[in-house]
């Protein structure tokens, strides 16, 4: 460990609990994507692909606000944040866009199963996807505009990391939930988004330098590789099971499961980016020596 002010971290380390934050990122994540996914279901005439997700898109806000809400400590500390719109945070931007996204996803879920106003319905199922996206990636700008280093030394690559494993999600429910015949577009997003994930988190990975470590070592370590693991199982199952209800549902818990631990093996790693402050000091000294080469005189 390189020797801070005292010994003490640098930075703070987020005491987020695990659950309840990479659980909300996991969730929110499956909800934005399964929305898409419904949308384009429905527009494909497969119902039957569309119906559960929707109901997996509501049933994933829902829980994702209760696992929000309990790390705040209560509900008011939410609505708090809808007082005002802040462009410039995200996080004011992500409450809002939470705000909006989830009336529409209950909506649409609930014309569904009931049959009741399925004009209404359709008018809040085109809202959930239209928005769905922002919801499954706007909390990797939310981390990522943070000082922990392992988190904002991966910007660029967070949203579509974020993106396309919450895709997975979602096509991993889809393949559980939904019959063979109308599974085909989930089947594909599952190859897509899988393939989209790995290559992209092992591209972030190989460009942010020292803070890479922390996605490689200790719990996040073990959490990545079993990730990875359950996300080219998924994929492969999902390829291959196109005449296989089980070999289908197998994929799909598979993906679903690699993408809440590739959700937790980035909180982990940002934890232990924060815990550590050579990851802080180290690039801060190879910035400036940097900059310093640059402006000397040639």
């Amino acid at each position: 460990m390189t020797d801070s002010y005292y010994g003490r971290p640098i930075i703070k380390a987020p005491v987020w609990e695990p659950l309840d934050i990479a659980g909300y990122l996991f969730l929110g994540g499956l909800a934005g994507a399964s929305s898409t996914l419904a949308a384009a279901a429905e527009i494909t005439g497969r119902p039957r692909l569309a119906r559960p997700s929707k109901l997996g898109a509501a049933i994933a806000v829902g829980a994702s606000l209760v696992a929000l809400i309990h790390d705040l400590g209560r509900p008011g500390r939410f609505f708090n944040m809808l007082r005002v719109l802040k462009p410039t945070s995200p996080m004011s931007v992500g409450s809002w866009l939470l705000a909006g996204y989830a009336p529409a996803a209950f909506a649409a879920a609930a014309s569904d199963l009931t049959g009741f106003a399925p004009g209404f319905g359709t008018a809040a199922t085109a809202i959930a996807a239209l928005t769905g996206p922002a919801v499954a990636s706007y909390t990797a700008v939310l981390i990522a505009d943070t000082a922990v280093p392992a988190w904002h030394s991966a910007h660029r690559q967070l949203p579509f990391i974020f993106a396309s494993s919450a895709a997975s999600a979602a096509s991993g429910l889809a393949l559980v939930a939904a019959p063979l015949e109308e599974s085909g577009p989930a089947r594909r997003l599952a190859v897509v988004a899988a393939t989209t994930e790995i290559a992209t988190s092992r591209q972030m990975r190989a460009r942010i330098g020292l803070p890479a470590e922390t996605y490689t070592q200790g719990n996040a370590g073990a959490l990545t590789k079993a990730a990875e693991a359950l996300t080219i199982v998924g994929a492969a199952a999902a390829l291959l099971g196109r005449r296989s209800r089980v070999a289908s549902a197998v994929g799909g818990v598979a993906l679903l499961a690699g993408s809440a631990l590739t959700r937790f093996a980035i909180f982990e790693a940002g934890v232990a980016s924060a815990r550590d402050p050579k990851y802080t000091v180290i690039p801060q000294r190879e910035r400036l020596q940097t900059r310093a080469a640059i402006s000397e005189p040639s």
